[in-house]
């Protein structure tokens, strides 16, 4: 009998975000009639729920309807519904519910909750048929097949592009920004791996690794964080570049190994400072992104220039990989991290 190869599906599922962004792209106007509903409706103020990965891509949606949207926005403590029976008065206000299976107790309750007290409500989900499309008054299909893997890859980068679309369609935009994706992803993983597998060799032996970003890319630097810490059992912890300097950068020191997500844009140049005081601490900087050249880290993993506000969708790619790469040569099987299931239940 032959023993599966360890890592296998998420390899795969890598290696098909490419065709998935082309695909979710060339779907995008049904996310636009979304949009047009959301935009008659006209709320005053967007509300994310969601659990896991799609927590971090809430926040890089957070950022999209602060920055293009100019609306504030805001993340659901989901226990204020499920654990206290908190009732607010939700007229006027957008719920997004994001979550890949569409499974999670918790966020079906907050859903059905906010749209009985008089939320829009728009699920977000890899899965059409879940009971969160049913609890919501509008869905999106993230659109990224099956995922076998434990560890979402390609419904996570799925997912945010599928928020950019819809946010940028609400606005009135065309997805332009986003046309090119397809194409740009596959440029990425090509040209990123020798790098991401210099990155492997660095972190093997690594204990604890600091992730960092700003802007639009915090969101990757949490992503980055538990794609180390579930595939590698790695000590990871995220910072915004701003927090970092606010008390956390005391623990770096030559044994700490930081990633940093930087690409060219507001976000990545503001970053520079915290990462001038990381190199002067003597950390071990690999730095991810179209400005990651500019920034004298240890190890640059470059990516294609884009758009700000959708270059998450690429940064993410090489992490993956990395995350994948470390798992493997850490003797472990990224495909089944211990411990875990690929629906998590919570209330």
């Amino acid at each position: 009998m032959t023993t599966p190869q360890p890592g296998r599906h998420m390899a795969a599922e890598i290696a098909a975000q490419p065709s998935i962004f082309s695909s979710l792209y060339a779907s995008r106007a049904a996310i636009a009639e979304v949009a047009a509903v959301i935009r008659e409706r006209a709320p005053r103020f967007v509300l994310f729920a969601a659990r896991g990965s799609s927590d971090h891509a809430a926040i890089y949606a957070k950022y999209l309807t602060e920055i293009l949207l100019e609306l504030p926005a805001g993340l659901v403590s989901a226990s204020t519904t499920t654990l206290y029976g908190a009732e607010p008065d939700l007229r006027d206000v957008l719920l997004v519910t994001v979550s890949q299976s569409g499974g999670s107790p918790d966020l079906l309750e907050v859903t059905a909750s906010y749209r009985r007290r008089g939320a829009l409500t728009v699920a977000v989900t890899n899965t059409p048929d879940s009971p969160l499309n049913a609890a919501a008054e509008l869905s999106v299909d993230v659109s990224a097949g099956v995922e076998h893997a434990v560890a979402a890859t390609k419904t996570y980068s799925a997912t945010l592009l599928a928020l950019y679309l819809l946010v940028d369609a609400v606005r009135g935009g065309d997805g332009a920004a986003a046309a090119s994706l397809g194409e740009l992803a596959q440029v990425t993983l090509d040209a990123s791996a020798p790098t991401v597998e210099e990155a492997v060799r660095r972190y093997r032996f690594v204990d604890r690794v600091l992730t960092t970003g700003r802007g639009y890319s915090y969101a990757t630097a949490l992503e980055a964080s538990l794609k180390l810490a579930e595939t590698s059992y790695l000590a990871a912890r995220a910072y915004s570049g701003a927090d970092l300097l606010h008390g956390p950068v005391a623990a770096v020191d030559g044994e700490t190994a930081v990633l940093a997500i930087t690409s060219l844009g507001k976000g990545g140049e503001s970053l520079r400072d915290a990462l001038d005081v990381v190199h002067q601490r003597g950390a071990d900087v690999v730095a991810v992104g179209s400005a990651s050249e500019k920034m004298g880290a240890t190890l640059a993993v470059a990516i294609p220039e884009t758009a700000e506000e959708v270059a998450p969708v690429l940064e993410i790619l090489p992490v993956q990989r990395l995350a994948y790469g470390l798992a493997l040569a850490r003797g472990g099987d990224p495909d089944s991290p211990r411990g875990l299931n690929k629906v998590t239940r919570t209330r």
